[in-house]
């Protein structure tokens, strides 16, 4: 079970908790490029090329972000 999943099966949720993933999980991923950028300006490796070996990677996250937002609006309006 990927960690998305993990999120959206579990039954005692409250909305305060899928923000508080939501929140992490963007700050991740802000951090993975920026410190990936850093890295490969530091190698002197083109930002193209690495944000194309990174955007599997980011695609994951920005799926897990959605559907955590969709559990949000979910609890939302069941609360």
């Amino acid at each position: 079970m990927d960690e998305a999943s993990e999120f959206t099966t579990t039954d005692n949720v409250n909305a305060q908790e899928v923000a508080e993933v939501i929140a992490e999980l963007e700050q991740y991923r802000e951090r993975l490029v920026q410190e990936t950028t850093e890295t490969a300006k530091r190698a002197k490796l083109m930002r193209v090329n690495v944000m194309a070996k990174l955007e599997p990677e980011l695609a994951k996250i920005d799926s897990a972000l959605q559907e955590l937002r969709n559990q949000q609006a979910t609890l939302n309006l069941s609360n």
